[in-house]
């Protein structure tokens, strides 16, 4: 082949490709002022226009549109007022689109054909006026759906059944409706954020969603179950007799294991007798078994039940000593489970299970948990020991009774017994501070230092000292997972630029200050509540568009006066500059810390902070 003749058969290339592009431009522009058409009201999306493009680059043309390189991804049509119902034919013709959102309409009528969308990501309904079944096959091959949010509409019958075998579903948000019958069993352990609340269900609560809040299944008919009380079920006399003789067989053949397994301990002396609670790494402790030949078997048993202490100066303890003590759910985060454990009436822990830390190998997981161990702060929860397995991970610290700064500012008044006044915000924000000051000095290798800072993660001891707990995961979290949930990922650089700096973290303390100074709740900062980055971008544009008075404080602060309202707005400013877009101009730490450490309580009073200075600031 000639040269011309190379370049001839590149030159048609791109024509054909430029003329399919022109193609799927012209149809999606066409789909969408069908859309229109068949919506009632949508005459008043007066940007859709034939006469230009949906799309300019990544930049909308048209009002509710999502763009990418001249292609719709996206519908976001919020309070427009529309009604009929969503024609899901026409908007198959938009290949590329993977979320729609039509919250706050009047669109009614049948639920539509989503499943015909297979590609779809989210779906946002929420405050509509559907009134009618959803069928059981709804959803049926949509394994791609991520995001669910149907709440505060009219729907009746029972949860459609499809939704139960999703591989990716992580938010349901189904409350204010007319659902009912029981509430069906999820095959995967993905749910994150749920809400069935005030419906018609009845019924057990299945076990995958008890250790969600009771918030989220209140307002039903007649629930029971974990976070309820326990279902109470007449079992017939004969089903009893059963059960009892299967626990007395079961109960049997267990004594048998145990005095065989006790029988192989004492007859082995090459296996030395296993040290309740010890903290060797395992790593020696797999060596120890390459040593001694014939002893395998009883050495697993072992490091099945080692705990790798932090902590030189902790009582050591194994995971069998875990298991037998009381332990009550304290909630369902976004990387797992957390559990009050009591092991003695001096010893309190909590135990947070993590799902999602399997990416990183064994030697890396375990010299990052060392760095951490190392941290010591006023302003910190310190971690006391971990356990390792490949599959989920569990991290031990002590419990702290005062909860968290969340449930304190937006938690029920039976939640908390005294409010937050000023001085006592104040003292918090700069334990927040000190605390994350301390994280930049000790772990300047990592960007984010923190990376998941949110007022859940802020917890108070009796004296109201901020303690940060859920520090340095991002390393050793599962980038996807870390991408979908942790704070810093909802930062404005990482939006825009897809990366984090040095200055997220400084970011997301901007954020959490504005919300301990206004008290209003940033969705998808709160431990079992989830939002995407629109709830958040929300919170921010509220507040940065109003004038910074007085009026912008919480309620709940008490009274103040001229003497320390100056100071007041003063924090409210520094805040506002640490969410400061642009990550050129936004402050480092060192000078946000610094204006921090120079608000008081009154500009009378230059002795407001004494009860502060006893912290280990840098």
């Amino acid at each position: 082949m000639t040269v011309a003749q190379t370049r001839l058969r590149l030159h048609l290339h791109v024509i054909v490709f430029i003329s399919i592009f022109r193609h799927v431009n012209a149809l999606e522009n066409d789909t969408l002022l069908e859309l229109k058409e068949s919506l009632i009201n949508g005459e008043k999306l007066t940007t859709w226009n034939p006469s230009t493009a949906p799309c300019n680059g990544n930049e909308p043309n048209w009002e509710g549109i999502l763009c990418v390189n001249d292609t719709v991804w996206g519908i976001r049509l919020e309070g427009k007022e529309l009604r009929g119902n969503i024609d899901t034919k026409i908007i198959m013709n938009l290949p590329s689109l993977i979320t729609i959102s039509f919250q706050n309409n009047s669109l009614e009528g049948e639920f539509p054909m989503f499943k015909r969308l297979r590609r779809l990501r989210s779906i946002f309904l929420t405050a509509n006026k559907f009134s009618r079944e959803i069928p059981m096959d709804a959803f049926k091959g949509m394994r791609r759906l991520k995001k669910l949010y149907l709440a505060n509409n009219g729907f009746r019958g029972q949860i459609p059944s499809s939704l139960t075998a999703l591989p990716r579903l992580r938010d349901l948000m189904l409350e204010n409706n007319r659902f009912e019958g029981v509430i069906p069993t999820f095959v995967r352990d993905n749910l994150t954020f749920v809400n069935f609340a005030n419906n018609l269900l009845y019924g057990p609560i299945p076990k995958r969603l008890q250790n969600f809040p009771k918030s989220k299944f209140s307002g039903n008919r007649d629930l029971c179950g974990p976070p309820f009380e326990e279902c109470k079920v007449e079992i017939p006399a004969t089903t009893i007799i059963m059960v009892a003789l299967v626990v007395v067989a079961a109960l049997a053949a267990i004594t048998v294991a145990f005095i065989i397994l006790q029988l192989f301990r004492t007859s082995s002396t090459q296996v030395p007798p296993y040290k309740k609670g010890a903290s060797a790494d395992h790593d020696q402790m797999e060596q120890g078994c390459g040593k001694a030949p014939g002893t395998v078997a009883a050495k697993k048993v072992d490091l099945s039940l080692t705990l790798t202490f932090l902590q030189d100066d902790t009582e050591t303890f194994d995971l069998a000593d875990l298991l037998k003590a009381s332990a009550v759910v304290l909630g369902g985060g976004v990387f797992g489970s957390s559990y009050k454990t009591t092991l003695s009436r001096h010893k309190v822990l909590v135990v947070k299970k993590y799902n999602q830390m399997n990416n990183v190998t064994k030697d890396e997981f375990y010299k990052h948990m060392r760095k951490l161990g190392k941290l010591k702060h006023a302003n910190l929860v310190p971690l006391i020991a971990f356990y390792y397995r490949k599959e989920e991970k569990l991290f031990l610290a002590d419990y702290i009774e005062n909860i968290s700064l969340a449930v304190h500012l937006h938690g029920s008044r039976s939640d908390v017994k005294d409010r937050l006044s000023w001085p006592t915000r104040l003292k918090i924000v700069k334990g927040i501070a000190r605390g994350l000051l301390h994280l930049y000095n000790e772990l300047p290798s990592l960007i984010t230092p923190h990376g998941h800072l949110k007022s859940s993660n802020v917890l108070l001891n009796q004296e109201f000292e901020s303690l940060l707990t859920d520090y340095g995961l991002v390393p050793i979290t599962n980038q996807e997972h870390a991408r979908d949930v942790m704070i810093a990922f909802k930062s404005p650089e990482f939006r825009n630029h897809g990366r984090i700096t040095k200055k997220t973290d400084v970011w997301s303390l901007g954020v959490l200050i504005l919300e301990i100074m206004t008290g209003r709740f940033p969705a998808n900062t709160f431990h079992f509540s989830k939002g995407g980055d629109l709830e958040l971008t929300n919170f921010l544009d509220s507040i940065m568009k109003e004038d910074v008075t007085v009026d912008m404080f919480d309620k709940e602060i008490g009274a103040f006066d001229k003497r320390n309202e100056g100071e007041m707005l003063k924090l409210l400013n520094i805040g506002l500059s640490c969410c400061e877009p642009d990550v050129e101009k936004r402050w480092d730490i060192k000078e946000v810390v610094d204006r921090i450490e120079k608000v008081r309580e009154s500009i009378d009073n230059d002795n407001s902070d004494n009860d502060n200075d006893n912290n280990d600031g840098d």
